[in-house]
């Protein structure tokens, strides 16, 4: 006689899976706890004086240790040999190795990442996760207007420690100001964004105010996190880091072509872009897609 009280038996696969899952969050939970319950300032400053140390025989060790953990990939880049951590950081890449979407109406990506959140920007409210949305009025800080991209789109890119730290110009236009602030430098990767209320409007930052070359404005939010050691803008020539407390206000008039070089990050983390109303997202440009820098991220509509 059979039994209907008794719970039917987990087969092997079905135990499996839950077993990787709970390893799964097992490790998300350590990840947050080694990269945000630290003195992460500190440790910030100390990874920028290791970075800058110039010693082959240290960097290539330091590199060969990095990729023991770490997909790195140094093949693309211009020169095979680093004289510090921060040259490996910051490399350039061989010529041709990305190629910008050169159509008029096509905003490519500014940089290698994966693609974060997105969607509308609606009340002046965007998402850094489901269930966590941050005013856009904050990020972009007490000085700077963002009702421009009312119900337009943000698009959330963000690099990992191994992809290429170069940004450049998604389109042709002029960078019209520069808002730099000052911040915490918690880890911006997708647990901590799961768990942490307004990651990026508590971390340092720089809003990039554009206007592209048909008139629309454009914003690109540049967020540091912990071991980012700072944020160059090469037509400011000036160094943005945790030690240069904001906001500082930086108007500028510095045209640019797409796929110019921009600037670049000392490590890992994210890009926040903003349009207004007009664009669509391009073919392929879903939450977890990894993408490349001159990649096609936005159309302009007719």
């Amino acid at each position: 006689m059979k039994s209907h009280d008794a719970a039917p038996a987990l087969d092997d696969g079905v135990k499996d899976s839950r077993g990787w899952l709970a390893r799964l969050g097992a490790q998300e939970d350590l990840n947050f706890l080694l990269t945000n319950r630290i003195p992460r300032i500190a440790a910030t400053r100390l990874m920028g004086r290791i970075a800058n140390i110039e010693s082959p025989l240290f960097t290539q060790l330091a590199i060969r240790v990095w990729q023991l953990f770490t997909p790195l990939d140094l093949r693309e880049a211009k020169r095979q040999r680093f004289t510090s951590i921060k040259d490996c950081f910051t490399r350039e890449l061989k010529d041709g190795a990305r190629v910008f979407d050169a159509r008029p109406d096509v905003f490519a990506s500014p940089c290698d990442a994966i693609v974060g959140a997105m969607g509308t920007v609606q009340q002046g409210q965007v998402y850094q996760a489901k269930g966590f949305p941050y005013s856009t009025a904050e990020l972009f800080g007490p000085t700077q207007d963002a009702s421009a991209f009312e119900g337009g789109r943000f698009i959330t890119l963000r690099l990992t420690s191994v992809m290429y730290h170069r940004f450049h110009a998604p389109a042709d236009g002029t960078v019209e100001h520069v808002t730099y602030l000052s911040g915490d430098t918690w880890n911006v990767n997708p647990v901590a964004l799961k768990r942490l209320e307004r990651l990026f409007c508590r971390n340092e930052r720089a809003v990039v105010r554009m206007r592209l070359a048909g008139g629309q404005p454009i914003a690109l939010v540049p967020v540091a996190a912990v071991l980012v050691a700072s944020i160059r803008l090469h037509w400011l020539n000036v160094l943005l880091h945790v030690g240069h407390p904001g906001a500082h206000e930086m108007p500028c008039s510095a045209p640019h072509v797409k796929g110019q070089e921009m600037g670049w990050f000392e490590h890992g983390s994210t890009i926040i872009v903003f349009v207004p109303k007009g664009f669509e997202l391009a073919e392929g440009i879903t939450t977890g897609a990894q993408i490349r820098a001159g990649q096609a991220l936005l159309k302009l509509l007719s």
